[in-house]
Formats: C-alpha cells, sequence, structure tokens
C-alpha cells in the first residue's frame, strides 16, 4: 500500500518517480461532482471546471494560461465526473515548476468574471447538446436517469440549458469554496519526479489554509420500486442504442475484484460471452459491451449494445440468454485464468504512462483512503475463485432489479418493451 504524504492543511500527495521517462504527470483531484449538487445548480461541478481555464488574476485570460502550456508542449485538460472533478498537466520534467505554478493558480485563484461565465454558459449548453446527439454516449445518461431515478446520482453531470442560464454566480462560488478545500484533495505527481516536486507544492498547494466542511452527499437507497424500470428517447436510426442495468456494489466492497472478472468475461473483450454469441455467431450488432462502474455507496453494472433494429428482439433474448447462463453455471477455470491474465496485462500496458499512473494512486487515495500498488491489486484479483464469480453473477445480475434504455424509433416505453420482447 502506498502512503501519501500529508500536508499540514489537510492535502494529500503522492510521489511517483519511476524511471524510462522524461516526462512527469501532475494530477489534483478534488472529491466533489455532481452528486454533491442541489437541483438549482446541478451542472454546477462542470461549470466551475470549465472556468478554471478562463483567467486567474496573474493570467487573466484563457489565452494566458494556455500560452504558458502550449509554448513548452504540455498535454493539459480537466474532467468531472458524479464525485470527483480533476485537473492535470503532463510536462517535460524541469518545467514542472510551472505545471505546479499554473494548477495552484487556476484552482484558488480563477477571476470567475461574469462576461466569461456567460459566454461559457453558452459553450457547455453547446457540449450538452453534443452528447445528447450521440446515441452511444447518451444511452448511458439515460440509463443511469433511470437507475438512479430520484437520487441525484442519476442527474447529468453537465446539468442541463435551463439550469446552466439561470444560476448565479453567487450559488456556483458557495458550491466552489465548500468543497475546493485542501483536505478534500489529492495530489499525484508521476514519472520524472523528485523530492525537489513536494517542496514546489509545499510552497504553493501547502500554503492554502485549511478547513473542514463537513459535506454529505444524499445516499442512494435503491428503487422506489422492483418492477422494470425503462427509460426511452424516441429517435429515428437504423441502429437502436440500448443499456440494460444493474445495481452493483460500493467503490469500497471487497467483492468489485470478482465484478471485475465477470463484467471481462461476460463482455469485456472480443472473446468474451456476449460478444461471440451476440456478434460473431448472430451477427446482431457491431458492438456489445459489459463494464461495471462504481459510486460511494452503490454500483452500475451495465450491458451495451449497438443493434439491428428489425431484429431487437432476437438480440435482447440473446443477451439475456447469457446472462441467466452466467448465473446459472457460472464460468470455467479458462475463462477466469484468461480474465486475470487480461487484466494484468491491461494494467501494465496502461500503467507505462505517467497520466496513468497518477491516476491510479490519486482515485483510490481520494474514493477509498488508501491506495493500493497495482501488485496488492493484482493478488486481490489472482485471489477470486469461481465460486465468487458466479455468486456476484447471481446477487447483481437479477432482472427483477433491472432498468434498460434505449434510443431509437420507438413512440414511447411500451412500444419499446413489445419490440424488444420485454412486455
Amino acid at each position: 500500500m502506498k502512503t501519501p504524504l500529508a500536508l499540514s492543511n489537510g492535502l494529500r500527495v503522492h510521489l511517483l518517480p519511476y524511471s524510462g521517462t522524461q516526462a512527469v504527470t501532475m494530477l489534483v483531484l478534488i472529491k466533489v461532482g455532481s452528486r454533491y449538487e442541489y437541483s438549482a445548480i446541478n451542472g454546477a461541478s462542470h461549470f466551475i471546471e470549465h472556468l478554471m481555464f478562463k483567467g486567474t488574476k496573474r493570467r487573466p485570460t484563457t489565452l494566458d494560461i494556455s500560452r504558458d502550456l502550449d509554448a513548452v508542449g504540455a498535454e493539459y485538460n480537466a474532467f468531472t465526473g458524479k464525485e470527483y472533478t480533476g485537473y492535470y498537466v503532463t510536462i517535460e520534467a524541469s518545467k514542472l515548476p510551472l505545471a505546479v505554478d499554473l494548477l495552484h493558480d487556476m484552482i484558488f485563484h480563477s477571476k470567475y468574471d461574469p462576461k466569461e461565465m456567460n459566454r461559457e454558459r453558452r459553450v457547455i449548453i453547446e457540449e450538452i447538446k453534443m452528447y445528447n446527439e450521440n446515441p452511444v454516449m447518451h444511452v448511458e445518461e439515460l440509463l443511469e436517469q433511470t437507475m438512479f431515478d430520484g437520487s441525484p446520482l442519476g442527474w447529468d453531470i453537465a446539468g442541463d440549458a435551463k439550469r446552466m442560464l439561470s444560476m448565479t454566480r453567487k450559488d456556483v462560488i458557495a458550491y466552489r469554496d465548500q468543497h475546493y478545500v485542501p483536505s478534500r484533495m489529492v495530489i499525484a505527481l508521476a514519472g520524472c519526479v523528485d523530492k525537489k516536486a513536494l517542496a514546489l507544492v509545499k510552497k504553493t498547494f501547502g500554503s492554502v489554509k485549511g478547513r473542514h466542511t463537513p459535506v454529505a452527499f444524499q445516499a442512494f437507497h435503491g428503487a422506489k420500486n422492483h418492477s422494470l424500470r425503462c427509460r426511452i428517447e424516441q429517435k429515428k436510426l437504423e441502429q437502436i442504442q440500448l443499456a440494460l442495468g444493474f445495481p452493483s456494489y460500493g467503490v469500497a466492497d471487497k467483492r468489485n475484484a470478482a465484478v471485475s472478472l465477470l463484467a471481462t468475461i461476460l463482455g469485456g473483450t472480443m472473446s468474451s460471452r456476449l460478444f461471440i454469441s451476440v456478434r460473431e455467431r448472430k451477427g446482431l450488432c457491431y458492438h456489445v459491451r459489459a463494464e461495471n462502474g462504481t459510486y460511494d455507496d452503490v454500483g452500475a453494472f451495465m450491458i451495451r449494445s449497438g443493434l439491428d433494429a428489425s431484429r431487437l428482439k432476437d438480440a435482447v433474448k440473446t443477451i439475456l440468454a447469457e446472462v441467466a447462463k452466467i448465473k446459472k453455471t457460472g464460468v470455467t477455470a479458462r475463462e477466469l485464468k484468461d480474465a486475470k491474465e487480461n487484466y494484468r496485462g491491461r494494467i501494465l500496458l496502461k500503467l507505462e504512462e505517467s497520466s496513468a499512473r497518477a491516476d491510479w494512486y490519486a482515485r483510490q487515495e481520494l474514493l477509498l483512503g488508501r491506495a493500493l500498488t497495482p501488485e496488492e491489486r493484482m493478488r486481490e484479483i489472482d485471489a477470486v475463485t469461481l465460486r465468487e464469480v458466479q455468486h456476484v453473477a447471481q446477487e447483481i445480475l437479477d432482472t427483477t432489479k433491472m432498468s434498460v434504455a434505449a434510443i431509437g424509433p420507438f413512440a414511447d416505453e411500451q412500444a419499446f418493451l413489445k419490440a424488444a420482447g420485454l412486455s
């Protein structure tokens, strides 16, 4: 287990040096995302992420920020999830002081100029349209709206146009000030990095006054009923986008190692059961995939596919047959061994990049309060048994608790359910 360095203000820092690279990634993760919002400011976490690039007191404009980084060939960006927000810079190691200074400047000294805010509102509305008009991406949002109906977990991360235009600068800044505090932050520096980097972080991020801000999110207590929940978006498409969802476990649950392997065997690779049965044998789709996502208190196991509209019923029947089969008979020793090797290989390849290594440690530290090394994580994966995989399949893949989302040429939910053979 990798122990972070704790600064006096509560901020945690992971220094992750390794050889063979001249680059370093600095990642700052903050424990705030859309599930911490209230209805009137849904989208504020994502809005704040955008506004961090719109100018500070020392770098007054977006150009002043981007020009500093572009001049040294740095890669930089930010992202917002439902439970965290991240900012990162990957840069030549000798230029690390610039990355540290700039991220500190953006996160703690952005101006939130009203004119820039109003301009950015329009940019985000266009971004919302872009995602909503991409069926492959939007079907996942529809599914989580269905699975987590009544909870902020079901809200779109970017919010909607109405709230984006109506939320006030005062409310946005108050929300930021509540969450953007050192005790809710983790920094990871990975790559060509030494202890000099810690001095840079202490001088900048370590100088921010620490304060305790008790923050709670609305826990998800499960669906209000156990009947099949369905959400349809009518759109004239030749290929239907379908997503099936099953509640799974929270991020800290020890059973997630088995769930990861279940997702790989069921639909995580081109040799997975769903890929072979739905695509290769029957030619019913181009893509089909199973994956598991986790939040603090609940997870979402999803099966997603793009399907031939004329053969929807056959495709759904085939998918659910594979679900039933894996629950009834479990997986084979060969499948489990291959899934473990697949996990190992993906992790080893991914962690060659400094950005992935920073993310590996920072995300665990932020969400779990501890950070396993890749070797420790692999020992957890290697310890999973055939019975454990079948047990989580039986617990999670309960069709009485299934949610469905689809985008396609259906007038309403009943029309879709009939076409899919689910009514």
